[in-house]
């Protein structure tokens, strides 16, 4: 199987200039980057939790995480502006691609029952989201070391105008999308 860049390039490409009859090829929807986000709520009481989730998305990712801290304050959740309360890493250029790779032929193949993703992820403008129950898929994470079941947020963001677009681009970079009759238990 070709690596996602060079599909974009040999694949992508042209079918997405005949598809939409665009004229140009700069006009062509493209990844920009991929953040992968993970949410731990358990971190107001315990804020050293943040600390192993940002090693294990650091070893996922192969970028440093950065400790992302609440905006806003919640009573009803104990959370207090500035808080530390989650981790994310957002990938550009070869680091994306090697990540894309990794997800796409890796990690998601090792989801149990894993018939695709849902079609139906996208947000109006082109970008899509996965969402991982937990980081045991990937095999950078070692299961014995693993102090917990983390879920995550994976977003494509492309330069696609609308869902259609961005769709085609990512079938064309190989995303499973599945049938919503045919979705696996990943969501």
């Amino acid at each position: 199987m070709k690596p996602t860049k060079e599909r974009y390039i040999s694949e992508a490409v042209p079918a997405l200039l005949e598809g939409f009859d665009l004229g140009n090829p700069m006009a062509v929807p493209r990844l920009v980057k991929v953040t992968v986000n993970v949410g731990l709520g358990e971190a107001v009481q315990n804020p050293k939790l943040l600390d192993a989730v940002a090693e294990e998305l650091s070893a996922i990712t192969g970028q440093k995480a950065v400790i992302r801290r609440a905006r806003n304050s919640i009573a009803s959740f104990k959370l207090r502006e500035g808080m530390p309360i989650g981790v994310m890493a957002t990938l550009r250029g070869g680091r994306m691609y090697g990540f894309l790779d990794r997800l796409l032929n890796i990690a998601l193949p090792r989801v149990r029952d894993f018939r695709g993703v849902s079609p139906e992820s996208f947000d109006g403008h082109g970008n899509y989201t996965i969402g991982l129950k937990d980081q045991l898929i990937f095999p950078e994470i070692d299961l014995v070391n693993s102090g917990r079941l983390t879920g995550m947020n994976v977003t494509l963001v492309t330069t696609a105008k609308d869902d259609q677009q961005g769709k085609v681009l990512l079938e064309n970079l190989g995303v499973p999308f599945g049938t919503p009759e045919r979705r696996g238990v990943l969501f």
